[in-house]
């Protein structure tokens, strides 16, 4: 070999994104976010296709991380949400789907507030956690992206629940992060390779 350096192939930054009620519509029973129950009822949230398209013209990896615990309660099968995450690549350019099919009980590392979905999408696709983000609508996703070491957008759909607090914004949908995420790129907070 001559003198001539290698380069260790650069790290991508990510936008981690929720699934219900970032990307798409969620029903509320008693102020809860509940999922669709079948591929044929999901619904994106307006705004959400440009979003995303947007973030990827920024050089942004996409990766869903979603806590699907209604598989692990036996309320949904892996077959029906595979199905709706099938709707979800044909319409938005997403790069992965990582999905958490357990519940609490179970204390796996991967479901939220646990960071584990994002750690192991970091490692398996090369991505730069200190210059990712993670959109959320819950209280377990902003959780999770601290412990992540990303910064994290609430998306505050008003849910009569737990609020989230420490996130580094606060917007009303995924269109609306977009420019958060776009200013911090263009301060200079997040270096371009």
């Amino acid at each position: 070999m001559t003198g001539a350096a290698i380069r260790e192939p650069s790290v991508r930054p990510a936008v981690f994104l929720d699934r219900d009620g970032v990307l798409n519509e969620v029903q509320l029973r008693d102020g809860t976010p509940v999922p669709p129950d079948r591929a044929e009822d999901l619904r994106l949230i307006p705004g959400v296709e440009a979003a995303c398209h947007r973030l990827r013209e920024l050089g942004y990896t996409l990766v869903v991380v979603t806590n699907q615990p209604d598989i692990a309660r036996g309320r949904q099968t892996s077959e029906e949400v595979e199905r709706m995450h099938d709707v979800l690549r044909a319409s938005l350019p997403l790069d992965e789907i990582v999905v958490c099919p357990h519940d609490d009980a179970d204390e796996c590392a991967c479901r939220k507030p646990r960071p584990g979905m994002m750690l192991d999408a970091a490692r398996r696709l090369g991505l730069d956690l200190s210059r990712s983000f993670c959109v959320g609508d819950r209280w377990r996703d902003i959780e999770a992206a601290q412990r992540a070491g990303v910064r994290s957008v609430y998306v505050d759909r008003q849910y009569g629940e737990r609020r989230a607090t420490g996130a580094d914004a606060v917007a009303d949908s995924l269109f609306h992060a977009v420019p958060f995420i776009e200013s911090c790129r263009s301060q200079g907070e997040i270096d371009d390779d």
